[in-house]
């Protein structure tokens, strides 16, 4: 992984950074809360967690979805 930052708008760079970060996710069982925290814990992730809303979350996970294949 790139040492770039993260944001929001990076969707398909956050989702590789959760698939490297979390590659036994069970993502059916993801709930949006714990996306969120786990984005914000990522370690290249720089910006502001009070600007995400459902809608972001919900296309992250949509993203990641799509990546690995379900």
């Amino acid at each position: 992984m790139s040492n770039s930052a993260l944001y929001w708008d990076s969707s398909y760079e956050i989702v590789l950074a959760l698939m490297e970060a979390y590659p036994n996710a069970k993502l059916d069982e993801v709930s949006l809360e714990e996306l969120n925290r786990w984005i914000i814990n990522l370690p290249d992730f720089a910006d502001d967690p009070i600007l995400v809303n459902d809608g972001i979350l919900k296309d992250i996970l949509r993203e990641w979805y799509e990546e690995t294949g379900f």
